[in-house]
């Protein structure tokens, strides 16, 4: 009976702990279906990050947002606490204090002890101070709401902008990037690029949008004259942007012309071996520059304060994360206290917060940089900045144009266009100071809005200079309108493709008289016809006076001097004659510091393939001449007459001349004519 009562008992326990398994196995189940709350809440930034689909995300949505609130609740609770201590003193001294005592009792000092404590004391605090001052960091610390800029005003540089709104991205939802993905934010971008292309304006962007504090310095103000004070300055700087980064959740700096503090050090490889691309080809099997070590090394010398700078400068971009000071002094009690306690009890050091940082340097020389600042940790990404195609300057045309006073005349869509055609070559500030100087011209005709022939002065007066006519004598107007003419007819007969500009026997720029001639869209290569068009075109002028006045002056000494660059060009370095050898792979040599021109001319073969192709060129010009002498004439006789001709003005010349005359036509020859 005690046997059986025992088996049921048995069965009934073994029945119990089964049931509480199987609860114990669905309630697991159910877990494991749905996420918690807190799993939900941490997967928002992931697919905020993912589904942002290239645009922006915003500042509060991200881990910056989040980091700062969390940051804001600390230093309220901190805030409160020590008011409600406050208060509970005051409370706590009024109920023991007697009625007459004062609150805060004060003890009796001798005045002759207090003078010489203060006397002291202000020494040493004037000694500490001036050596705090020399060591402080130069930078200006901007919100948000203290810059206007913003991404929309950054215009005609798209790739950049992408690639910079990716980073920022990065930046703002750093804790998803890295807890999730387990990718390392980046840390660093350098902005290279000609001046005027638009590093410091984008930086401001970045500074703006991310919504946190931005830490400007430029890299001449971390110079001084005391020694070991620049290196200090450097320290004080990061240590300025890690801080501003732990309290407002993330801190942007940015150092302008980083070139002054972090030039390549003595002893240090001046450049990083890159991949050896060829142009247009598309090989990597040869190198597009001339054969030299990848590594150049100088004898190492002391660096002085120089490399003392560069060395404290990798150092800080290496070392973000660092124990503040309270931190330190945790550290300091919990050293103390694992002296007393066994291995497997030891207490925890606290351990240092990760900064979100992200510093931007930017820099017109960055070849000049020490590689150690290149590689990924310190500078990730580099971005460079170039002058903007035809379609970003008709970008940055419609941007300033709208916040700029003009008449309905510059509305339209062709005038833009033209307009944007004919800047190639012009940085985003160039653009910008165009449309200014042409409201100056507006201003002095009294006018309080621009006009398109306002932008076409302004235009005129960048590119050539300011006009300042020249009383000349009747013989050397005669001559040089002359030889204006005889340029402008090869380039309308030999380059139809070629957009003329401007031709004008006014002194600009120290020319006495000038062709401005360009392409009339945006070109990266040129063929050996468009090169030989150059050279004849160059030899237009000096042809003409041979031909007009059986005589040569001193005016085509700037035509042959463009006339043998090209020449030099073309044999030494594009294997567009009969020599194929590049003369950029001199080494060696005397002639392996000059330019190609310098390392053509030196040498006899590439010399006399030079003179020779100049000879056969300037022999074409002048035949072409001869059969279009009455262009020359036509367009001689509207200099003498105007000084001046622009753009269609020189085209409506030849057009009715060539009308009335005979043209060459240079398709299948030079000697060929044709009847018009």
């Amino acid at each position: 009976m005690n046997s059986l009562a025992l088996l049921v008992t048995e069965r009934e326990i073994a029945h119990h702990r089964g049931r509480k398994q199987d609860r114990a196995l669905a309630s697991s189940s159910v877990v494991f279906e749905e996420p918690s709350v807190s799993d939900v809440n941490e997967a928002a930034p992931l697919s905020g990050l993912l589904n942002v689909a290239g645009g922006l995300l915003r500042m509060r949505d991200a881990d910056v947002g989040r980091n700062r609130e969390d940051a804001r609740r600390r230093r309220f609770v901190r805030l409160a606490l020590g008011i409600w201590t406050l208060l509970a003193l005051i409370l706590w001294r009024g109920a023991l204090k007697s009625p007459d005592s004062p609150w805060v009792p004060f003890p009796h000092i001798d005045p002759l002890y207090a003078m010489l404590f203060a006397f002291f004391g202000l020494m040493m605090l004037l000694a500490v101070g001036q050596q705090m001052m020399t060591g402080k960091s130069p930078h200006v610390v901007y919100r948000a709401d203290q810059i206007e800029t913003t991404l929309a005003d950054v215009v005609g540089i798209d790739p950049v902008k992408d690639e910079v709104v990716r980073s920022l991205n990065l930046f703002l939802s750093h804790d998803a990037y890295s807890s999730h993905m387990g990718g390392t934010p980046r840390r660093g971008l350098l902005f290279e690029g000609p001046p005027g292309t638009g590093k410091t304006h984008l930086a401001r962007a970045m500074a703006h949008e991310a919504g946190v504090p931005f830490l400007f310095v430029s890299g001449t103000s971390f110079q001084t004259v005391w020694q070991g004070q620049s290196s200090k300055k450097i320290r004080q700087y990061f240590k300025a942007l890690r801080k501003a980064a732990l309290k407002e959740g993330g801190a942007i700096g940015f150092i302008e012309e980083i070139d002054v503090i972090a030039q390549s050090r003595s002893g240090v490889a001046t450049a990083m071996a890159p991949l050896a691309v060829s142009g247009c080809s598309g090989t990597t099997c040869l190198p597009a520059t001339y054969a030299a070590p990848a590594t150049i090394t100088s004898s190492f010398t002391a660096g002085g304060d120089t490399s003392a700078i560069i060395n404290e400068l990798l150092v800080q971009m290496q070392s973000f994360s660092a124990l503040t000071g309270w931190q330190r002094l945790q550290g300091w009690f919990v050293d103390r206290l694992n002296l007393l306690m066994p291995v497997s009890r030891q207490i925890k050091r606290p351990t240092a917060a990760v900064p979100n940082v992200l510093l931007i340097a930017a820099t017109n020389r960055a070849s000049s940089l020490d590689p150690a600042l290149l590689r990924p940790g310190r500078f990730d990404r580099r971005l460079s900045f170039e002058l903007p195609v035809k379609s970003g300057r008709r970008q940055l045309i419609d941007h300033f144009l709208g916040k700029k006073s003009h008449v309905e005349e510059l509305d339209s869509d062709d005038l833009r266009d033209a307009l944007a055609a004919t800047t190639i070559g012009y940085s985003p500030v160039m653009i910008e100071n165009l449309f200014d100087e042409a409201l100056v011209n507006a201003v002095k005709h009294g006018r309080d809005r621009m006009t398109y022939q306002d932008v076409a002065e302004a235009r005129l007066a960048i590119d050539v200079g300011t006009g300042h006519p020249v009383e000349y004598t009747a013989h050397e107007q005669r001559l040089i309108a002359t030889h204006e003419a005889g340029h402008a007819t090869m380039a309308y007969l030999a380059a139809p493709h070629r957009r003329l500009e401007i031709l004008t026997i006014i002194k600009r720029k120290g020319a006495l008289g000038m062709l401005a001639h360009g392409d009339r869209e945006d070109v990266y290569t040129r063929s050996r016809t468009e090169m030989e068009a150059l050279i004849q075109i160059a030899f237009g002028g000096q042809c003409a006076e041979e031909i007009f006045f059986n005589d040569v002056s001193t005016g085509p000494a700037g035509d042959l001097l463009f006339a043998t660059n090209c020449a030099a060009e073309m044999i030494g370095q594009n294997g567009m004659d009969e020599n194929l050898v590049s003369f950029l792979a001199i080494q060696n040599s005397g002639f392996a510091d000059t330019n190609i021109v310098g390392r053509v001319l030196g040498d006899d073969q590439g010399r006399q393939a030079v003179q020779a192709l100049l000879e056969r060129h300037k022999a074409v010009a002048k035949q072409t001449l001869l059969a279009n002498t009455h262009l020359v004439e036509a367009l001689r006789d509207a200099l003498l007459e105007h000084d001046e001709l622009i753009g269609h003005e020189i085209t409506d010349v030849l057009d009715a001349a060539a009308a009335q005359g005979r043209v060459i036509d240079l398709s299948s020859g030079p000697s060929e004519v044709r009847s018009t």
